[in-house]
């Protein structure tokens, strides 16, 4: 038997974007990006590693926001022609460094990555990215699990009644995506809020995630410490994250992503382009990145061009060395423990291919060298551990999450803490509304859909994304854009359905503009 279990968890989220109110929209690119750079390299490693019969186990989220853009028909044929313009891009850009052959060998390697991802996603994945993660899990390799609807950051929503709302409808989310119950969830921000257990246990949820102190700061203190899962008082396991394995793997500064043979993300085309060879592509002139970075890391300037053959080479390397440290944890942990002690590294997956160039290849390597070894090490989803080794200790977890700090300082800060008292009071309207109407005699199709449309509002403006891009800065005006004009569609809507006068023609336009969950329950939240 091995000393124990590893487990990998990614977590594929992106907010909703959809602007159907323009022809091209920048922020879309978010989502166009990340099937470019991780979902669609991700499917390819996966799947090969598969059809090579490569035993491995891990588990992924996929959150509802993020399916229903990849499902989205207008979105994919918005990043069909994107990935048109990628090449197109490539193509000059090996023309313009004929003179240069280090340069034109990067070039060259981006034409015909481009020209690969073209065809796993025309033609091998049929444009169907979700379908493609649901066979891996058909083929046994992969767990799915859910998320809350989307991604609000459960901590600080005032009623519980928007918690269940949030959870109940990412379970119903993900049953219509994969066609099964999922086992686990996916916190948002891994952030625990006390009592959440409960509304898991009532949707069936059986696993999550926390940050090791949510764990370790619990009443009791776990005896195992971050090495097996605790139950939670209404019957839920709590894993906890391990911190090491993550700082090897996220950060740019000691961990892998830094090493100066990597793919550099920040140096890109976008900018070093010639203004009129940029506006051949761009025509408004507005500088962006365009997904073509050819430099690698180096350490100074200048920056050197990318090697692919030298990046694989330390892909391999750092592959066997986060295994080696997990098989080290492991063998010390073992024989204090009275069940197999499991190691839990769960990742945001657009830090594999986006972020991290390398990363599909690294996690790869992870898995085929974990397969090789499995006297040393095994890998498991939180879900098979718990099948295995039934019996834990009950703790209360405290409340967390994998944020800076540890808490939620990210998410409440003087920077974003005008929100809340909006979202609060649009919670508190929601609740009463719904059960106003759920206690009428009759509901009449138009207040039906105005229903659901309501909720859908509260819902998106809820994300925690927005509160974390006010804080971050980096796309600070579209976050708070985004927020206002949920809530103020929010507000008007609530308005109007009490007025008794809901105006067709803007919810119309409402539906068209937000389209996710097509069949939302309004009534969760009475």
């Amino acid at each position: 038997m091995p000393p124990g279990c590893l487990s990998l968890i990614l977590h594929a989220h992106l907010p909703f974007v959809r602007h159907p109110e323009h022809p091209e929209f920048l922020e879309e690119d978010w989502l166009f990006e990340a099937i470019t750079g991780t979902y669609l390299p991700l499917l390819d490693a996966l799947h090969g590693l598969a059809d090579e019969g490569v035993p491995f186990r891990i588990a992924m989220s996929l959150t509802p926001t993020l399916g229903h853009m990849l499902g989205d028909e207008l979105l994919r044929a918005r990043y069909g022609r994107h990935l048109d313009r990628l090449i197109a891009i490539a193509k000059n850009e090996v023309r313009r460094s004929e003179a240069r052959t280090d340069e034109q060998r990067a070039a060259r390697f981006y034409l015909l990555r481009f020209e690969s991802v073209r065809e796993w996603w025309e033609h091998r994945w049929k444009r169907d990215i979700v379908s493609a993660f649901c066979a891996l899990q058909d083929r046994g390799h992969l767990e799915i699990i859910a998320c809350a609807a989307t991604h609000g950051f459960l901590p600080l929503m005032l009623r519980e009644e928007s918690v269940r709302a949030q959870i109940a409808l990412g379970v119903e989310a993900h049953r219509a995506m994969f066609g099964r119950e999922p086992r686990g969830i996916w916190l948002p921000e891994c952030a625990w809020r006390p009592g959440v257990d409960r509304i898991l246990a009532e949707n069936g949820i059986r696993w999550c995630v926390l940050d090791s102190h949510g764990l370790m700061l619990g009443a009791p203190r776990p005896q195992r410490a971050i090495f097996a899962p605790v139950f939670t008082p209404a019957g839920v396991a709590a894993f906890g994250r391990e911190r090491e394995s993550a700082r090897q793997v996220w950060s740019a500064a000691v961990g892998y992503p830094g090493d100066p043979c990597y793919r550099d993300f920040y140096r890109d085309a976008g900018w070093d382009m010639p203004e009129d060879e940029f506006r051949k592509f761009f025509p408004d002139g507005l500088r962006r990145f365009t997904g073509l970075k050819m430099h690698r890391i180096t350490g100074a300037e200048p920056k050197q061009p990318y090697d692919r053959v030298m990046a694989l080479g330390r892909v391999r390397e750092h592959a066997r060395h986060f295994l080696g440290a997990r098989i080290d944890q492991l063998r010390g942990a073992r024989d204090l423990l009275p069940v197999p002690p499991v190691v839990v590294s769960p990742f945001d997956a657009e830090l594999f291919g986006h972020w991290w160039f390398e990363g599909p290849e690294w996690l790869a390597a992870v898995l085929r060298g974990a397969a090789g070894s499995p006297s040393e090490i095994r890998l498991v989803t939180p879900g098979d551990y718990l099948e295995e080794n039934e019996t834990h200790q009950i703790v209360e977890p405290a409340q967390s999450s994998w944020g800076d700090a540890g808490f939620n300082a990210v998410w409440l800060d003087p920077s974003n803490a005008w929100i809340y008292p909006v979202l609060h009071d649009a919670e508190e309207k929601m609740i009463s509304t719904a059960r106003h109407f759920s206690s009428s005699a009759s509901v009449t199709e138009i207040e039906e859909r105005c229903l659901r449309q309501l909720a859908r509002e509260l819902l998106l403006a809820q994300s925690s994304d927005w509160a974390f891009l006010i804080r971050a800065g980096t796309a600070r005006d579209y976050a708070t854009r985004r927020t206002r004009e949920h809530l103020g569609r929010f507000t008007r809507l609530h308005a109007q359905l009490h007025g008794g006068g809901v105006e067709t023609e803007f919810l119309e336009n409402c539906e068209h503009r937000d389209n996710i969950f097509p069949r939302l329950n309004w009534r969760i939240y009475a």
